[in-house]
């Protein structure tokens, strides 16, 4: 299983979050444990190409 991490903060009665190598795809839940599961619906939408022109983090090795 690949781990995919994420960054989430509490706002009013929401949860909010957003996977690291795509900041700018918010998303929010309930609690915590809704929160997680909308993130791997996200994740599965941006890494299976179903969003158009998402755009993607990598690391370049430089001299």
């Amino acid at each position: 299983m690949k781990k995919v991490g994420f960054n989430y903060w509490k706002e009013d009665n929401f949860w909010i979050g957003y996977l690291d190598e795509w900041p700018e795809y918010l998303t929010q839940g309930d609690s915590l444990e809704d929160l997680k599961v909308h993130l791997r619906d996200l994740f599965e939408d941006l890494s299976s190409e179903k969003i158009p022109n998402a755009r993607s983090h990598a690391e370049l090795e430089v001299a």
